[in-house]
C-alpha cells in the first residue's frame, strides 16, 4: 500500500474534496426552489436510475444495504437539506457535519468495545469546545435547531460508516447505488406528509435547468464520482494518505460560501473551524505520528 500521494493523485483527492465542499452552496441554492426532503428524493432517485440496471448487486446481506441507505439517505442527507432550509448557514454545515468522525468514534466505542486513547480525548475536547463556540453565537443564520439537526445528521453519517464497515471490501459505487433504493420511498413518504402534495407539484413546475443542476451535481459529482475517486485512491493509498485530505471539505465549505454567498466569515466562525478542524486532524494523523516514531 502506497504511502506517498502522486501529484496527480494529490490533485484527485483535491478535486473530491473541492466537490463534496462546495456541494454545500448548491444545496443552499437549490433549497431557494426544491422543498428539502423532495430535493433528497430527487438526488437518491437520480443516484439508483439508470445505474443499478447496470451494476450488479453488492454480495452484502440486504439488511445492511438497507440500513445504510436509511442512515445516510434519510438519516445524514434528510436531516441535512431540512437543517440547512433556513435554519443553518452553509459554511457553519459543512463544518459541523465533520463531528461524524466523532460519533463514529463513539458509536465504535459502544458497539465494539473499542477504547478511547488519550489523544482522542483532546481531540474530542477541541472538537466540543468548536461547537461550543457556535452554539454560543446562534443568531438569524443558525440555529439551536439547525445545529441539533446537524448533529443528528453526523450521527446518522457515523451509523452508516460502521455499517459500510461490515460491508467489507466491496464496489463502493455500487454499493451506493443499490443501497440509495432504500432511501427514495421514505424519503418521498416523508416529503408528501410533511411538505404536501401542493409543494411537491409546485417544487417539480418550479424546477429549471439550475434545479435539476443541483439534483444532478448532488447524485453524479458529490454521491458516484466522490465516492468512487475517494474508494479508488483509498484502494492504492493507505488510510493515513488519503482521509486527511478530508480537512479540507469544510474549508472548501466555508470558502464556496463567503464566496458565491457572501456568508460572514467573522472572528468567532473562524475560530470554531480551528478547534473543530484541529481535533480532527489530531484523531486523524496521531496514529500515523505515532508509526513514524516508532520506525
Amino acid at each position: 500500500m502506497k504511502t506517498s500521494l502522486s501529484f496527480r493523485h494529490f490533485l484527485l483527492a483535491l478535486a473530491v474534496v473541492a466537490v463534496w465542499g462546495s456541494n454545500f452552496v448548491v444545496i443552499k441554492l437549490a433549497l431557494g426552489i426544491l422543498p428539502p426532503l423532495l430535493f433528497a428524493t430527487l438526488r437518491f432517485a437520480v443516484v439508483v436510475f439508470p445505474l443499478v440496471l447496470f451494476l450488479p448487486r453488492p454480495a452484502v446481506p440486504w439488511r445492511n444495504l438497507g440500513g445504510y441507505g436509511l442512515l445516510i439517505g434519510v438519516g445524514q442527507f434528510g436531516l441535512l437539506f431540512v437543517a440547512m432550509n433556513g435554519h443553518i448557514s452553509p459554511g457553519l454545515a459543512s463544518l459541523v457535519i465533520q463531528v461524524q468522525v466523532f460519533f463514529t468514534i463513539g458509536l465504535a466505542m459502544l458497539l465494539a468495545a473499542e477504547r478511547l486513547q488519550r489523544v482522542q480525548w483532546i481531540a474530542l475536547a477541541l472538537g466540543a469546545a468548536g461547537l461550543g463556540v457556535i452554539v454560543a453565537h446562534t443568531d438569524g443564520s443558525t440555529t439551536l435547531l439547525g445545529l441539533g439537526l446537524i448533529l443528528l445528521a453526523a450521527l446518522a453519517w457515523a451509523g452508516g460508516n460502521l455499517v459500510c464497515r461490515a460491508a467489507g471490501r466491496i464496489n463502493m459505487v455500487a454499493y451506493v447505488v443499490w443501497s440509495s433504493l432504500f432511501a427514495v420511498p421514505p424519503l418521498f413518504v416523508l416529503s408528501l406528509w410533511v411538505e404536501g402534495w401542493d409543494a411537491l407539484a409546485a417544487g417539480v413546475q418550479n424546477a429549471g435547468l439550475d434545479a435539476w443542476a443541483a439534483v444532478a451535481w448532488q447524485a453524479w459529482g458529490n454521491s458516484i464520482f466522490g465516492y468512487a475517486a475517494w474508494g479508488w485512491l483509498l484502494a492504492r493509498y493507505s488510510a493515513a494518505t488519503i482521509t486527511p485530505m478530508a480537512l479540507l471539505v469544510p474549508v472548501f465549505g466555508m470558502g464556496a460560501s463567503a464566496l458565491w454567498l457572501d456568508e460572514a466569515l467573522p472572528a468567532w466562525k473562524l475560530i470554531a473551524a480551528a478547534l473543530v478542524l484541529s481535533g480532527l486532524a489530531l484523531n486523524l494523523l496521531w496514529p500515523w505520528c505515532l508509526r513514524r516514531r516508532h520506525t
